[in-house]
């Protein structure tokens, strides 16, 4: 239980281009009907050649600081949950330390593909409740377009970029945070969701490059199975473990895959529809950036006010899985 650690305010950044459906008609042999059809996702957002993982992330995090009114210098830890860092090293949370002038923080990336945000703010809170930071800057930021295959019509249509931030402090009391939480991994299942080159493995090099190693793969009916299978069952534990049933939950902020697996982790729970917020169809899936950009929008639209209970949840490469209890 960290009930005495509090969200003091979001940020978020998504790329300017929009790329449609009817766009990746020109990419791929798909359709836009196939594609809304079967996963609820009608455009979503590309960076620019240019533009990078950290640049995403930094923005967020200055906008997150901003709403706060908290200083750069006054932070004293930042976590970037990302598996599409600017490079392998150094880490793409110390390249954001330095472009939003977090001087005296100490930064590092959290890799749990698209459950990073769960854990990255779990991991964040820890440090807070202990007491030896003030302020922790918690982001889920991608660059997804850039490890697409554009020759995998299965995979390229899934995903899109951006960036969401959490700024994490004490709270003003005890009946505000995370009530509980639940974290998980199952790295036999590591084959089914994966980019195999440029590691230690598979180095970069001209056959793995001929091979295309160094874009997604995905097994797609495997992660399906596991999604629909972990989605539901981790928010009812954490729900168990705080002692909530699902019809007090407030806001369901599920990870923006899929709207067929988001469906079934909602009849799972039991819950009605008014009660879940999504945006899959705007963003697509942003891995580790998905929650936190729903989360900030959610409060842009007045949807989450002081007091509810909202349930985050959501899975990933790994493969991986979290989900968390938080009083808002």
């Amino acid at each position: 239980m960290l009930n005495n650690i509090k969200v003091l305010s979001t940020g978020k950044h998504l790329p300017e281009r929009v790329v449609t459906n009817k766009e990746l008609e020109n990419y791929v042999e798909t359709s836009e009907n196939w594609i809304s059809s079967r996963t609820g996702i009608e455009e979503r957002r590309f960076v620019s050649d240019n533009e990078s993982t950290s640049d995403l992330a930094a923005v967020a995090a200055k906008e997150a600081l901003k709403r706060a009114e908290v200083k750069p210098e006054e932070v004293s830890m930042i976590v970037v949950t990302t598996m599409t860092p600017d490079m392998p090293f150094p880490s793409t949370a110390c390249l954001v330390q330095d472009k939003i002038g977090a001087e005296n923080a100490f930064a590092f990336d959290l890799e749990a593909a698209c459950s990073g945000f769960l854990y990255g703010l779990i991991v964040g809170s820890q440090f807070v409740s202990a007491g030896s930071c003030r302020y922790v800057l918690v982001i889920g930021a991608e660059t997804m377009s850039k490890i697409l295959d554009f020759e995998d019509r299965s995979t390229c249509v899934l995903f899109g970029d951006g960036a969401g931030a959490c700024l994490l402090g004490k709270a003003d009391n005890h009946n505000q945070g995370i009530l509980s939480f639940d974290l998980g991994a199952d790295g036999g299942k590591s084959e089914i969701l994966k980019m195999p080159g440029g590691g230690s493995l598979f180095p970069a090099s001209h056959e793995t490059v001929k091979n295309r190693y160094h874009y997604l793969k995905m097994n797609g009916n495997e992660v399906y199975k596991f999604a629909v299978k972990f989605l539901g069952q981790s928010a009812l534990k954490t729900l168990e473990d705080a002692g909530k049933n699902p019809d007090e939950i407030d806001l369901l902020i599920p990870h923006q895959a899929n709207l067929r697996i988001i469906d079934s982790a909602v009849k799972k729970l039991g819950i009605d529809y008014d009660k879940v917020f999504l945006n899959v169809a705007k963003y697509g899936n942003m891995s580790a950036a998905s929650i936190p950009v729903a989360l900030d929008e959610a409060l842009d639209d007045g949807k989450i006010t002081r007091g509810d209970l909202l349930v985050l949840v959501g899975f990933g490469a790994g493969l991986t899985w979290g989900s968390c209890v938080l009083v808002w």
